[in-house]
């Protein structure tokens, strides 16, 4: 279905990493806006893929915006979409292009800079509001940090006009959001959310159906848009904002396929490949790279290709009691090919100089980036540490 992205609606840039959340009282409704006419503030939800989980369920219950960014919980002039009753969703059920619509909100016109993600607190007893089921075990709780009450705070930049409709995504990443507690069994949910624009522009192709397969579109090494392919293989990254992009496919075991200067232009979704001509994913030797860093950190693997530039092949939480974490890595030399239009097929051709070369960072919010290269070999085992301040 064609969907017309409004003049009005403005792009929020990045994702925004909160701890976050149960749920928050306060008044709706309130002042605010020029006072010239009403819009319309139109919201859904997506995700990006999980690691190694078979579900993660939030439970939305309201989402409030507001004209200051500063402005505090219990400050007049808030505006809720209240979602009655509240909304269990399983976030990996949002991949492949699949939105949660949550509902429409009338609002006075003007700019609003702050969006608040209200979610139901636990209850007692399975199901719970909030809850993630591991691979191959039974649903367990998701722990919000204490003291989180008023919602996951993100800053927007959403013109409202009068008589026009604002359409919006949430983008809540399920892989960043779920981390683990050390060897106590439990999962904390540190909620990380992006707003963007709902635009029919994207990617869709095929990848050789293998176990644990992610398809993600990247630029200049920072992930834009990801998701997992159907039982087919096929995949569908929507929605991105026009431009260029790298292609990045990865699974576990298996040789890391890049396609290079994927252009994506407005109002269309560019196909890479067919049913046919699916990307192959060849098996590859793997080598393992763990360590400890802040509680709080996330660590990417990197790879430096030699003429397309760095991607990232794989990204996770550290664990939230230990600051552990662990990647298993092909150490196979990456295939690159050019973008070419379908039915034209792409031509691979094997990165030697790439081979077992990565590079590990760690992000801490508020702290530069660390990081460390390092060259891997098959069945090798290498412990980067990273210490922030």
């Amino acid at each position: 279905m064609r969907t017309k992205t409004l003049s009005c609606c403005k792009y929020l840039a990045g994702a925004t990493a909160l701890a976050a959340l149960v749920a928050c009282g306060g008044g709706g409704g309130g002042d605010g806006g020029d006072g010239s006419g009403t819009g319309t503030l139109k919201l859904a939800l997506t995700d990006a893929p999980s690691c190694g989980y078979e579900a993660v369920n939030v439970t939305v219950q309201k989402i409030r915006v507001h004209q200051s960014a500063t402005a505090a919980d219990d400050a007049s002039g808030w505006h809720e979409l209240t979602l009655n009753p509240a909304r269990r969703v399983d976030l990996l059920s949002l991949t492949n292009g699949v939105l949660e619509e949550l509902g429409e909100l009338p609002l006075p016109t003007g700019k609003y800079t702050q969006m608040r993600l209200v979610l139901a607190g636990n209850g007692g007893v399975a199901p719970f509001a909030n809850s993630v089921v591991p691979t191959g075990s039974g649903e367990v709780a998701l722990t919000t940090p204490s003291g989180q009450q008023s919602g996951v705070k993100m800053n927007v930049n959403i013109d409202i006009a009068a008589n026009q409709m604002a359409d919006f995504v949430l983008d809540f990443d399920a892989c960043k959001s779920v981390v683990t507690a050390g060897a106590s069994g439990r999962y904390l949910l540190k909620p990380v959310v992006a707003v963007i624009p709902r635009l029919v522009s994207g990617v869709q192709g095929f990848v050789e159906p293998v176990a644990g397969a992610t398809v993600t579109l990247q630029s200049q090494g920072e992930v834009v848009r990801a998701t997992v392919p159907d039982a087919s293989g096929r995949y569908l990254l929507r929605p991105v904002v026009p431009g260029s992009y790298t292609l990045v496919l990865t699974a576990p075991g298996r040789t890391t396929a890049v396609v290079t200067q994927v252009p994506v232009q407005s109002e269309l979704v560019t196909s890479v490949g067919t049913s046919t001509q699916a990307v192959a994913l060849p098996a590859s030797p793997v080598a393992t790279v763990n360590g400890t860093t802040s509680v709080d950190a996330w660590v990417r693997a990197l790879q430096p290709l030699t003429a397309a530039g760095t991607v990232q092949v794989s990204a996770k939480p550290v664990d939230g009691v230990t600051g552990a974490y662990s990647f298993t890595l092909p150490t196979a030399a990456p295939l690159v090919a050019p973008y070419a239009a379908a039915p034209t097929p792409l031509v691979f051709t094997a990165d030697a100089g790439a081979a077992g070369r990565y590079t590990i960072q760690a992000r801490l919010a508020g702290q530069a980036d660390k990081q460390q290269a390092l060259t891997l070999g098959a069945g090798t085992t290498q412990t980067v540490n990273f210490t922030f301040p």
